[in-house]
């Protein structure tokens, strides 16, 4: 499905991958319903549009809350704006601690956030989508829904959680005028960490300089490419590409050898 001149919805807009998607859908022509939970951050979202400033609107929303989504489906529908596309992409992480240091809390708000915030906004807009003549999902996961990451078990698990809700919606939306996609983004220069509310690792720097993490604007050209192709599945960069043919090859290699990697950042 061609973004020109459709409506796509995107969830954490404000920054990283969803900004630059967002910018992406404008360059291609679309309209952008942005959400995210910083309304200034939005803001510069917007502004960053230049010229194309009008084909974005900015809705402060957290995604965690149902009652709100479900309001701004419901105004849209009252307004009668259609949507053509969802692009789930707002996203935390965990401290990076083990499982055994970690609070429920700390798991319920990772979960809140990554598996059931798509949820709540496919819930709330897949009915819209139903009605049009073509229409897309596209569910940012991560390379951490197939490559175990120490540190961050709790992140890994919601984003496998998407992973299966994602595949499994479309199998069930086979047949309809909507597709699915699924995305797993390796390693992109993002401010997740921040925007996660964590304070970073004392040697995180020392342990980056080992990967060449994807700018975050080549991300997005990837993933809204797979989006207009109605690819069902994208890994982004070279490391999600690599580590997932190593984990359906042998799985205990490729934890060993990210264990290996990123064991240093619990010390």
């Amino acid at each position: 499905m061609k973004v020109a001149h459709k409506t796509i919805l995107i969830t954490g807009a404000g920054s990283g991958m969803g900004r630059e998607m967002t910018l992406e859908l404008v360059r291609r022509g679309a309209k952008v319903i942005a959400l995210d939970m910083h309304a200034d951050a939005l803001e510069e979202t917007r502004q960053l549009a230049g010229v194309n400033t009008d084909q974005i609107e900015i809705q402060v929303l957290d995604v965690t809350d149902i009652e709100a989504i479900n309001k701004l489906a419901q105004s849209l529908v009252a307004a009668g704006t259609h949507i053509d596309g969802l692009i789930n992409n707002a996203g935390i992480i965990q401290p990076f601690v083990k499982i055994s240091e970690l609070t429920i809390a700390q798991v319920e708000k990772v979960m809140n956030v990554n598996f059931y915030g798509p949820l709540y906004v496919i819930k709330a807009f897949l009915p819209m989508l139903l009605t049009r003549p073509e229409a897309h999902i596209l569910n940012v996961s991560s390379m951490g829904a197939y490559a175990p990451v120490p540190g961050q078990v709790a992140y890994g698990a919601s984003k496998a959680a998407v992973k299966l809700l994602t595949e499994g919606l479309r199998s069930e939306l086979l047949g309809t005028h909507v597709g699915v996609t699924i995305a797993f983004p390796g390693a992109v220069a993002t401010n997740i960490t921040i925007n996660s509310g964590l304070t970073l690792p004392t040697n995180i720097e020392e342990q980056s300089a080992k990967f060449k993490a994807m700018p975050a604007k080549d991300a997005a050209k990837i993933m809204i490419n797979a989006f207009e192709k109605g690819k069902p599945r994208v890994t982004v960069g070279k490391d999600a590409r690599t580590m997932d043919l190593l984990s359906r090859l042998n799985p205990v290699r490729a934890a060993n050898l990210i264990y290996k990697q990123m064991k240093s950042l619990l010390n």
